[in-house]
C-alpha cells in the first residue's frame, strides 16, 4: 500500500526499491514495468501533503516539471480527497524508452480514464509532466465499459 492506495508490486516488474520515505522506484524497463510505475506515481500523487516531493522524485526533470512545482508551491494541500484504485489499463504506445498508458479509475458508478506517458530516465520510469496549466492525466474521458482495458483489481 502506498499511502492510502493499494499499488501493484511484482518481483519481476517492480518496484525493486521502496525508499525510507515511501517512494517506490526501480521498475523493469518494459511496458508492464511502466504500467506498474505509472500506477505507483499516481498513488503517490494522491497524498496531497507530499506532492512536491513526488513531483521531484518521480517526474521527468525539465521546464514542465519546474512549472508544476511552482504551481504546487502556491496551493494548499487538500486533505479530503478520497484515494482511488486502478480498475484497468490500456497500453497505447510503447518502446524501450517511452510508454503511453491509459488508466481507468472508478468514479461514482462509471469509470474515467486518464492518460500518462512514462519515460525511461536515469535507469527508471519517470512520469512525463503535463504542459503548464494542464492536469496530470488530462484529458479525462468517461468510460462506459472496461471492455477495451486489461482489468486490474486490488484487495
Amino acid at each position: 500500500m502506498s499511502r492510502r492506495v493499494v499499488v501493484p508490486r511484482s518481483a519481476v516488474f517492480g518496484p525493486g526499491v521502496v525508499d525510507s520515505d515511501g517512494f517506490r522506484r526501480c521498475f523493469a524497463q518494459s511496458p508492464t514495468g511502466a504500467v506498474f510505475a505509472a500506477y505507483n506515481v499516481l498513488a503517490a500523487l494522491a497524498d496531497q501533503t507530499k506532492v512536491s516531493a513526488t513531483v521531484r522524485k518521480l517526474m521527468l526533470p525539465g521546464p514542465d516539471t519546474d512549472a508544476l512545482l511552482s504551481v504546487v508551491a502556491t496551493e494548499k494541500p487538500s486533505t479530503g480527497t478520497a484515494a482511488t484504485q486502478l480498475a484497468g489499463y490500456r497500453v497505447l504506445a510503447a518502446n524501450r524508452e517511452q510508454v503511453t498508458v491509459m488508466l481507468a479509475v472508478p468514479v461514482e458508478t462509471q469509470y474515467t480514464s486518464l492518460t500518462v506517458t512514462m519515460v525511461w530516465y536515469d535507469g527508471d520510469w519517470r512520469l512525463q509532466p503535463p504542459p503548464p496549466g494542464e492536469a496530470v492525466g488530462a484529458p479525462f474521458v468517461q468510460v462506459r465499459s472496461l471492455g477495451d482495458f486489461v482489468k486490474w483489481g486490488g484487495l
